[in-house]
């Protein structure tokens, strides 16, 4: 029913290019050909899309006065909003183009059914309108005019996720269809090609991808750069220009040649060539290198127990929703008893105030004077501090505060050189043999359980298991960064076996350079 005219006779399915290719190819040319060529059961799931939906229909919900009829049909009869129309129609070299718009909203106009016409409307994420926006809003826009018998002069853009609705019309001028003709030329030749194109130069997006486990398995295998830890996109672009194609080129590199090649882009990169060229060393060899001089952890030298800390966001409705605990006492021999450690979650509803958030939190941390606050990332500190500012705090206060605060991943970064490409919690603790009790589940999964939670309604037996699920996730979380702190104390005591030894010792000093 929500066929265009012009699509009514039988296309081959390998000849259409659809909106969502092009969406995946202006986000990864290498994705949109697995789209279409790849083995669906290698695909992992990522809750990223369905936070994309969530926020769509959130962002809808704002704009539209009453819930969109639905169908071609729903365009005919003058509905307001209309969903679920497909358009259809030729594209370039034989291609035909297809486009399924997340809606269409009447406008003041003239077309086929009477003095109205439609235009398509998409919800932005991020802040700005991108080409992953533009050119799909472009391709509705094209297919919708044959289709309605009406230009199609301008799109439109909202985002309202959390705060106040934001609306941008963007205009479908001929420079942007311009662009769109090239795109669809380009991507039409990429699904063409007997092979994918080769891994992004930046792969920090490939956390969000259905394909990550396909993508990672090569560039693992082939020793691509941006397997190295500390190299993104433009680090590798300057790389490869200098020669260096795999991680075994540059960890066979001589830093101080290395740092006198790399100042031709700046004099601020030779600093970065010793560390880079020592982490891919680490990463090509499976070695651990000490760094630093003194404990990583000396304020857990005396304390008597530990809160480990971990913060669930919102970003978009700039929300923590979720300030996490762990209180991990010591042992009645000194030791760390990992036993008697216990879970407090403290949930936050923004409807009762940020006043209230925080009183509760100062309660909380009152009951352990003493006891440092471990968490992984600044993401804990700055919280903390900052709601701590906005409810005036005096100075001394916030130093009390602030001199808590431990950073594990900080102090981790600062002391030891691993042999893995990420420093982030997820892949450092696995690396300890640390499991989480819910198998793939990350932020972007416990923060769909939350917007399923608070937007249901209810909270009866199933919906509150949502909200279990987020707290068994936010609680391995903080066990998560205490088997790293586990792992940093351990070697903090090597260390000092290791110094004792060397000066009771009458030959040279051992290096300490390597533990596992």
């Amino acid at each position: 029913m929500g066929d265009t005219p012009a699509a009514d006779k039988a296309v081959p399915s390998g000849q259409v290019l659809t909106d969502r290719l092009l969406r995946s190819w202006l986000r990864c040319r290498r994705r949109a050909w697995l789209d279409r060529h790849g083995d669906p059961s290698t695909r992992l799931y990522s809750a990223h899309r369905t936070l994309q939906l969530d926020d769509q229909q959130r962002s809808f919900v704002a704009l539209l006065p009453e819930k969109p009829a639905r169908g071609l049909a729903a365009l005919e009869q003058g509905a307001a909003a209309a969903v679920g129309v497909r358009l259809r129609g030729p594209g370039p070299a034989g291609w035909w183009l297809e486009a399924h718009p997340p809606l269409l909203q009447r406008v003041s106009g003239q077309s086929r059914w009477g003095s109205f016409a439609y235009w398509p409307v998409l919800a932005r994420q991020g802040r700005r309108l991108t080409r992953e926006h533009r050119l799909p809003l472009a391709l509705a826009g094209r297919l919708l005019e044959p289709l309605q018998g009406a230009a199609v002069p301008e799109a439109l853009a909202v985002a309202g996720a959390g705060r106040r609705l934001e609306k941008e019309r963007l205009p479908l001028n001929s420079s942007l269809q311009r662009q769109l003709d090239e795109a669809l030329r380009k991507l039409a030749q990429d699904l063409l090609r007997p092979n994918p194109p080769a891994l992004a130069a930046d792969r920090r997006k490939c956390t969000l991808c259905s394909w990550r486990g396909v993508c990672n398995a090569e560039a693992a295998a082939e020793g691509h750069l941006s397997e190295v830890s500390g190299i993104g996109a433009k680090r590798r672009e300057m790389l490869q220009e200098l020669g260096f194609a795999r991680l075994a080129d540059l960890a066979a590199a001589d830093p101080q040649q290395l740092a006198l090649q790399l100042e031709r882009f700046g004099e601020q990169h030779g600093a970065i060539a010793a560390p880079l060229v020592a982490q891919a060393r680490a990463q090509r060899d499976g070695r651990v290198e000490h760094l630093g001089s003194g404990p990583a952890l000396p304020e857990l030298g005396s304390a008597p127990g530990v809160l480990l800390y971990d913060i669930e966001s919102d970003p978009d409705a700039r929300d923590d929703f979720l300030h996490g605990f762990v209180r991990l006492p010591r042992s009645d021999s000194g030791g760390w008893d990992l036993a008697a450690a216990t879970y407090h979650p403290v949930l936050v509803l923004q409807e009762h105030g940020e006043t209230r958030c925080w009183e509760r939190l100062q309660a909380f941390l009152s009951r352990y004077p003493g006891w440092p606050l471990l968490h992984y990332g600044e993401t804990e500190s700055l919280a903390l501090v900052r709601m701590a500012q906005r409810q005036g705090l005096a100075e001394g206060e916030l130093a009390t505060i602030r001199a808590r605060m431990v950073d594990v991943h900080d102090r981790l970064r600062r002391h030891w050189r691993l042999p893995l490409n990420s420093y982030g919690l997820k892949t450092v603790a696995a690396w300890r043999g640390f499991r989480w009790r819910q198998q793939g589940v990350d932020g972007a999964r416990a923060l769909l359980w939350w917007r399923q939670w608070r937007g249901s309604g209810r909270h009866d037996r199933g919906h509150v298991q949502a909200l279990r699920w987020i707290f068994t996730y936010n609680h391995d979380d903080s066990l998560a960064t205490w088997a790293v702190a586990q792992w940093l104390l351990c070697q903090d005591r090597l260390l000092d076996q290791n110094s004792l030894l060397d000066q009771d010792s009458s030959g040279s000093r051992k290096p300490a350079g390597r533990s596992s």
